[in-house]
C-alpha cells in the first residue's frame, strides 16, 4: 500500500478512477456515468477495475481469468463475452483487443483512488509534457511533478516520473539543478513506496546503463520478465541495455515486443537502428521525438550533408544544450564543415562520464576524420564504461571505413565479438522458460 501522511488533507483525496464521463469507485463498487449509477454485474465490475488500473497498458487474458475466476477453469469464450458486455457499457472503442495477448483500456485515466485529484491532474499534464522530450517541456514537467508531490508526497508514480525527467535534464541542459543524484533519489523514493512499480524499473534502467551497469540491469530485467512476462516497460528497458551489450538484433526484437504490447510506448530503438546501419529506420523511429543528434547523423551518413548541416545549425542556435550535447552536435557540424581541428577540440573537452553511448558517436567522428587510432581508443573506453560497440556497427558503418583499414581493427573486432558472444550466451541462459525469444 502507498504510504500516507497524517497532515495531508484527506478531503482532497480522490475515491475514484475517472475516465471520460465515468467514475469507478472500487471501495463502494459503484460505476457512475455523468454522476448517475450504472448497473453492472459484479464480475464485469472486477474486469473493468482490472483494465482501468492498467489503463493504456496490456492486461493479459490470463491475468483477467485469474482475477475473475480464481481456481476455476473457464473457456476463453467466458472472457470474450464479458468484455463484450463491458464494451456496451463504456463504449465499443474503449477496450481494445491485443491479438493473442489480452486487452487494453484506451481512455486516459484522469484520477486515481487515494491520490489528491489536484495532484493527479498535474501529474497527468506533466506526463504529456515529458513525452514531448523537448527541453522546455521537460522543465515545465519537472516543476509540475514537484507541485504534485508537494500536494501528495506518497504518490509513487510521480516520484518515478520526476526521476526520469531529472535524469534527462541533467544530461541535456547546462547548469540544471535537476542533478543526477536527485534523479536517482526520486526513483529510489518511488521504489520505497512501490517496489513493483513498472515505471520506476523502466526509468532506473537508464540510470544503470548510463553509469556503466547495463550488465546488472539485464539481470534485474530478466528477473522481472519472469514475474511480468507481458510488461511493455520491461521490453522497452531491454531495448536500451541489450544495445549497450552489443546485442542489436535482440534490442530490435525487444522493441517489437514492447510496441506489440503497448503501441504508444517510447523506446530507444532509433539508436539501435542507427548502430545496425539501418539509417532510414533510425530516422523514421526518431521522428516525433525531441530531436538532437541522431537524425542529423543519419542524414550525414546517407550523403544528405546539406540537410544534416541545416538541422545541426538550427539546433545549436535555438536550443539550450549541456556542454556534452553541444560537443556532440558541434563536432558533427564541424566535421561537415571540414573544420577537423574544431571537432577534435570539442570532443577532447567533453565529459562523457555518464554517457558511454556518446563515446560510440565520437569514435565514428574520429574514424571519419581519419584518426583511426583515436577511434579505437575511444571504442575501448566505451566498452570499459559499459557500452560494447556491436560487430555489425564496426563492419558496416560507412563512417568506420578508415577504421577497417587500421592494423589494429582485427583485434578490436575480435574483442567486440567475444564480449557480444558472452553477453548473448548469458542472456539466453538466464531467460525464464516462460519467455520465448527468437534464436539468431
Amino acid at each position: 500500500m502507498r504510504q500516507r501522511f497524517s497532515n495531508q488533507n484527506q478531503s482532497s483525496v480522490d475515491s475514484a478512477y475517472r475516465f471520460g464521463k465515468f467514475e469507478l469507485h472500487p471501495a463502494d463498487r459503484i460505476l457512475r456515468r455523468a454522476g448517475r449509477a450504472v448497473s453492472i454485474q459484479p464480475r464485469a465490475f472486477d474486469a473493468l477495475h482490472c483494465l482501468v488500473r492498467r489503463a493504456q497498458h496490456l492486461v493479459t487474458k490470463q491475468d483477467l481469468v485469474d482475477t475473475l475466476w480464481p481456481s476455476v477453469h473457464v473457456s476463453e469464450a467466458n472472457l470474450t463475452n464479458l468484455i463484450g458486455a463491458l464494451r456496451k457499457i463504456v463504449g465499443r472503442n474503449t477496450i481494445r483487443t491485443v491479438s493473442k495477448h489480452g486487452y487494453r483500456f484506451e481512455l486516459p485515466v484522469l484520477g486515481e483512488p487515494g491520490v489528491s485529484r489536484s495532484a493527479y491532474e498535474k501529474f497527468f499534464r506533466a506526463k504529456e509534457l515529458t513525452a514531448q522530450r523537448s527541453l522546455q517541456s521537460m522543465h515545465t514537467a519537472c516543476n509540475l511533478y514537484w507541485i504534485a508531490l508537494a500536494e501528495d508526497p506518497g504518490f509513487a508514480p510521480a516520484w518515478a516520473w520526476l526521476g526520469r525527467c531529472c535524469w534527462f535534464l541533467d544530461k541535456f541542459t547546462p547548469g540544471s539543478r535537476a542533478t543526477a543524484e536527485l534523479a536517482q533519489a526520486a526513483i529510489e523514493r518511488a521504489f520505497a513506496l512501490n517496489p513493483d512499480l513498472a515505471a520506476a524499473h523502466q526509468f532506473y534502467t537508464s540510470v544503470e546503463a548510463d553509469t556503466g551497469r547495463a550488465r546488472q540491469s539485464i539481470f534485474r530485467l530478466i528477473e522481472r520478465l519472469g514475474n511480468h512476462p507481458d510488461e511493455p516497460e520491461t521490453f522497452a528497458s531491454l531495448v536500451q541495455v541489450l544495445r549497450f551489450r552489443g546485442l542489436l538484433r535482440q534490442s530490435i526484437y525487444a522493441h517489437e515486443r514492447a510496441v506489440g504490447l503497448d503501441p504508444g510506448i517510447d523506446t530507444s530503438v532509433a539508436h539501435t537502428n542507427f548502430l545496425a546501419a539501418d539509417y532510414p529506420s533510425a530516422i523514421e523511429s526518431y521522428n516525433g521525438r525531441g530531436a538532437y543528434y541522431l537524425d542529423a547523423a543519419a542524414w550525414a551518413v546517407l550523403g544528405e550533408k546539406k540537410r544534416a548541416t541545416a538541422l545541426l545549425r538550427e539546433r545549436l542556435r535555438t536550443m539550450s544544450l549541456s556542454k556534452l550535447m553541444h560537443a556532440l552536435l558541434g563536432s558533427l557540424l564541424a566535421i561537415l564543415q571540414n573544420k577537423s581541428d574544431q571537432a577534435v577540440r570539442l570532443m577532447t573537452a567533453a565529459d562523457t562520464t555518464r554517457e558511454p553511448e556518446i563515446l560510440i558517436y565520437f569514435a565514428r567522428h574520429y574514424a571519419h576524420l581519419g584518426f583511426a587510432a583515436a577511434a579505437v581508443r575511444i571504442l575501448r573506453q566505451a566498452a570499459q564504461a559499459g557500452f560494447v560497440c556491436a560487430p555489425e556497427t564496426l563492419q558496416f558503418d560507412a563512417w568506420f571505413i578508415s577504421l577497417r583499414k587500421y592494423r589494429g581493427f582485427a583485434a578490436l573486432l575480435a574483442e567486440s565479438q567475444s564480449l557480444v558472444h558472452e553477453a548473448e550466451s548469458t542472456f539466453a541462459a538466464n531467460l525464464p522458460k516462460s519467455v520465448r525469444w527468437p534464436v539468431h
